[in-house]
């Protein structure tokens, strides 16, 4: 038998165990009040509140997966400043979202602040972001450079950064657009497990 002091430490460093899972898996919760697992509908049910355009997936080399994405007509989506959200849902249940920030109105220049103004915030939130690569390619008198960030404070939750400019030489003109994503690798291995079981015959 456990002694009661005994039993109390390790009741307490379950606890604190399990409650540190808990809430690093809580800080990658998709926006939007989203939840990991939730259905399409969830996601289907907040476009027809606010008549937002909607573009289903269903890609053929990918079955079970359906891929979700949602941007208003004009400016940003509703209590953001994003303009489009795309979903992935594996078996029904989300397992990915990417937020996606783009602005005809904005210079190249202002949306890199942009993209550093959030990278700062949500370092503060989740910890500094690890730098992934910095790619530069030119075709066609179009040079695109790519930055990219992440972030993965519990192994399989992932919060990736990427913003991408493109300059068109002849134009002698810039544009620039970033994403968020957040990506719950260890969910969507689980889901994928339980699909290709049930397509075992």
């Amino acid at each position: 038998m456990i002694a009661p002091s005994r039993a109390l430490v390790w009741c307490g460093a379950l606890l604190l165990l399990c409650g540190g899972r808990l809430g690093a898996q809580a800080l990658l919760e998709p926006p939007f009040g989203l939840h990991w697992g939730d259905s399409p509908e969830k996601l289907l049910g907040w476009v027809g509140r606010h008549a937002l355009d909607v573009t289903i997936m269903l890609p053929g080399d990918e079955p079970g997966l359906r891929i979700i994405k949602v941007q208003a007509r004009k400016g940003p989506l509703p209590g953001s400043q994003a303009s489009a959200v795309e979903g992935r849902f594996l078996s029904g249940r989300l397992y990915e979202l990417t937020v996606h920030y783009f602005d005809r109105e904005a210079t190249a220049d202002a949306m890199a602040t942009r993209f550093e103004d959030l990278r700062k915030q949500l370092s503060v939130q989740h910890g500094m972001f690890a730098a992934d690569r910095q790619q530069r390619t030119m075709e066609d008198k179009y040079v695109t450079k790519t930055v990219a960030f992440h972030r993965e404070p519990v192994k399989g939750l992932l919060l990736l950064l990427a913003l991408t400019e493109v300059e068109d030489l002849l134009r002698q003109s810039r544009d620039a657009r970033f994403s968020i994503i957040y990506r719950n690798e260890n969910f969507k291995n689980e889901m994928q497990k339980e699909f290709d079981g049930l397509q075992a015959p």
